[in-house]
């Protein structure tokens, strides 16, 4: 009995839109906090490297004006502490905020300007100089302190400063804000190009999930998903999820039809066995019986072969990989006609060979020998059944590189061209089978078996009033 639960677990692991919406928020976050913490670090690192450089930068000021003092001390001593003083109060306005003082060797006091910055723990900067170290800085709050010791006209001299940055600490608030303002920019801009971004990339992949939304299994018709990108790895994975697609399609659809292959192919002729076997229970004539016995023994056989490749298949739509044995395709087409003999005695196929001395290694193919044989089994039978007269013609080509071709060619009523794209749907029946037993479900079941193989089938009738099966093998 056919169950529809695999189509129920099959809808209900299909994406949803409200899952596609979860990708479309992770590549937000993703790519927003990558890029806004990139920027952050950037802006960080600028703002830092600023503050290093003004901090360097307002010493060496410093120790510039501390080399001036003391040059103009020693230079001038007799005037020196006038000197030192006036140009202190011309330099006053230099740094905001500043205090100078200046000792001799014995560490006595020569010069101290005029601000009134107290200076902590002098003595102890004094004591980080010396002939190895002639050069201190450190902070005390936002002030900068450069202590130095200085050789001028073979004399010593100790020199700390103490001053505020007021340009420099400006300059710093005024790119603090300005980085600020780039940054608060920056997560806007971000967020909304991520925004836009995220939406472009998942749309085909949101698109794909709302036509999986619509796709029915069940229906004969499935249209291929479709979606537009430009993206090579988005239409590869389309591509590939059409081809899924169409094989879950075909072996859906299969599964579906099994019922009716085994209600039509199987229950009608086991029903026409048993009918045959009770006629045959009430004959007296032992030739009659032996003969009986024998046509149904051929029915039995023939019936058989359906139902191994059904299970065959079975198997193979279960998971389990294809069994292949070397199979000489003129020997199994001999064995067949054999069989089909015993059905019709009177009918007769013609075996050609192209060319006519073949490489026997060229006849033998790799393939499911239960399979192949109700594949042939299937179109010799079509060819008995749809000949207007008693006579197939089976052409068995070697000279293809690219594989075997096996072409069985019958005279009889041919398919309209309408009819030509249903040949191999289930249950289709052309014109021609008027009058001719059957249910069209023959070459579902071969078309089937060449796909598993990976070979092709197709039909002709370029011919008036001939019908053309051509198989080819690799």
């Amino acid at each position: 009995m056919w169950s529809d639960a695999p189509v129920k677990a099959y809808k209900k692991d299909r994406l949803s839109t409200g899952e596609m919406m979860k990708i479309r928020n992770k590549i937000l976050i993703y790519f927003s906090s990558t890029v806004i913490l990139l920027t952050a670090v950037s802006l960080l690192i600028v703002y830092w490297l600023f503050a290093e450089y003004r901090e360097e930068e307002f010493q060496q000021r410093q120790s510039e004006k501390i080399n001036l003092t003391i040059e103009l001390i020693s230079e001038y001593k007799a005037m020196s502490e006038n000197l030192a003083s006036i140009i202190d109060k011309l330099t006053i306005h230099d740094f905001y905020d500043e205090k100078m003082l200046i000792f001799d060797q014995d560490l006595q006091l020569l010069f101290s300007s005029i601000d009134d910055l107290k200076i902590s723990d002098v003595q102890g900067i004094l004591n980080e100089l010396s002939e190895d170290s002639q050069w201190y800085e450190s902070k005390q709050g936002e002030y900068d302190i450069v202590a130095v010791l200085i050789e001028k006209n073979n004399e010593t001299y100790y020199a700390i400063s103490k001053a505020y940055d007021a340009f420099g600490y400006t300059k710093i608030e005024y790119l603090r804000n300005v980085l600020v303002g780039i940054f608060v920019i920056m997560v806007i801009s971000v967020l909304l190009i991520g925004q836009y971004l995220s939406n472009k990339i998942t749309k085909p992949i949101t698109e794909m999930a709302d036509q999986l939304n619509r796709f029915d299994i069940n229906q004969q018709d499935t249209t291929a998903l479709s979606v537009q990108s430009s993206s090579f790895e988005l239409d590869y994975l389309v591509k590939r999820f059409n081809e899924l697609l169409k094989r879950t399609h075909e072996a859906f659809s299969f599964q579906k039809h099994t019922v009716h292959h085994i209600s039509h192919q199987l229950k009608t002729p086991i029903s026409v066995l048993v009918s045959e076997l009770e006629r045959i229970h009430t004959l007296d004539n032992k030739d009659a019986i032996r003969e009986s016995i024998t046509h149904q023994i051929h029915k039995a056989k023939s019936l058989g072969g359906v139902i191994n490749a059904l299970l065959e298949i079975a198997k193979l739509d279960a998971g389990q990989p294809l069994l292949v044995d070397k199979v000489r395709i003129d020997e199994l087409l001999f064995d067949i006609i054999s069989d089909l003999h015993h059905i019709d005695p009177t009918f007769q196929f013609n075996i050609n060979y192209i060319p006519q001395v073949v490489d026997e290694d060229r006849l033998h193919v790799q393939c499911s020998q239960v399979l192949v044989s109700q594949l042939f089994k299937n179109l010799l039978s079509n060819a008995i059944a749809y000949a207007d007269v008693a006579e197939a013609t089976i052409t068995i080509d070697g000279k293809e590189a690219s594989g075997l071709l096996v072409t069985i060619e019958n005279t009889g009523k041919t398919l309209k061209e309408s009819e030509l794209k249903l040949l191999f749907d289930h249950f289709f029946r052309g014109e021609n089978s008027e009058g001719i037993p059957g249910f069209g479900l023959g070459l579902v079941l071969s078309q089937k078996i060449v796909q598993i193989h990976n070979w092709h089938i197709s039909y002709e009738k370029d011919k008036p009033n001939t019908n053309r099966f051509i198989v080819k093998m690799g």
